[in-house]
């Protein structure tokens, strides 16, 4: 592996707009970043401090521990041009707060999609209605961590709202690092079948159910995949990607959209870049997945 954790922030910007410059791009637009209420996500980095033993024993620092303004500098240094604030509740009344949150986090980072979440509370309806009318332009969902069925009856008219406001959902639905009761395909592929619309961009390309995955995104032209963490050595130590499913991924590279998991990686974000380019599916495939795709899908 190509070990930047000990370069300077300003050495790997430069390695980073390196790429993107080298492929004529005016920057990187990155849907999978996570920006959350600060004590939210210390919690969230004490998880991946203890999370060896989801990954075979791999360990799992947080190579950009800074605060939310260093955090956001380090993006717009690396030339990322628009970015997520991936949030996720753990239980039940939270969602709404966080998205109160995530509102004022967008109003004050022009670069940042406004990003929301939900869960199956009683009233995800009305929060989420409420989010698209306040210019909300993507959901995260986070079924591991949540708990719960994407296909719950609870959540089906919030993600029909979704789906008629063409809102895209990044959701996480592989049972990579580590499977819950909910994860997998077959709840996703319920959820398709009553909002064939919906537009799904399943973080981490569904790993480790890769294929299953893109099979869902063959089925239904709005699924959508992202790199997040995918190809790096880091992954394919434990979750490797199938090698003779690139052909497919080549073939679904308008719908593949460049995903880092920022600042929550255990490596420098120039190996995700790094990690795509050495696919060899060449440079119009990285052009679309690194740019192209997310500002078509977002009018960026």
């Amino acid at each position: 592996m190509n070990d930047h954790r000990t370069a300077p922030v300003s050495e790997e910007a430069g390695e980073v707009r390196q790429f993107w410059e080298r492929l004529g791009l005016p920057g990187l637009i990155d849907v999978h970043t996570h920006f959350m209420p600060e004590r939210v996500l210390h919690k969230v980095w004490d998880y991946f401090d203890s999370v060896g033993r989801l990954t075979g024993g791999l360990e799992w620092p947080i190579t950009y521990r800074q605060e939310e303004a260093e955090r956001t500098a380090v993006l717009r240094g690396f030339g990322v041009r628009a970015f997520t604030a991936m949030l996720y509740p753990h239980k039940p009344g939270m969602a709404r707060w966080l998205n109160g949150w995530a509102a004022d986090f967008a109003h004050r980072t022009p670069d940042c999609l406004h990003t929301c979440t939900l869960y199956p509370d009683p009233d995800v309806e009305s929060y989420v209605r409420e989010a698209v009318e306040a210019g909300a332009r993507v959901f995260k969902a986070h079924v591991q961590v949540g708990a719960y069925d994407p296909a719950d009856k609870r959540l089906d008219r919030a993600w029909g709202v979704l789906a008629e406001a063409g809102i895209p959902v990044v959701i996480h639905c592989g049972s990579g690092p580590a499977p819950g009761k909910h994860t997998g395909p077959e709840s996703i592929a319920r959820v398709l079948a009553r909002h064939p619309r919906l537009r799904l961009i399943v973080a981490h390309m569904g790993m480790p159910e890769y294929e299953e995955f893109l099979d869902l995104a063959e089925r239904y032209e709005e699924v959508r995949l992202d790199t997040t963490m995918a190809f790096t050595d880091f992954t394919e130590a434990f979750m490797p990607f199938p090698p003779g499913a690139l052909l497919r991924l080549a073939a679904l590279g308008d719908r593949v959209l460049l995903g880092s998991d920022f600042p929550n990686i255990p490596y420098a974000y120039v190996h995700q870049l790094q990690a795509l380019e050495r696919l060899e599916l060449g440079d119009a495939w990285l052009r679309a997945v690194c740019h192209g795709n997310a500002a078509d899908l977002f009018g960026l």
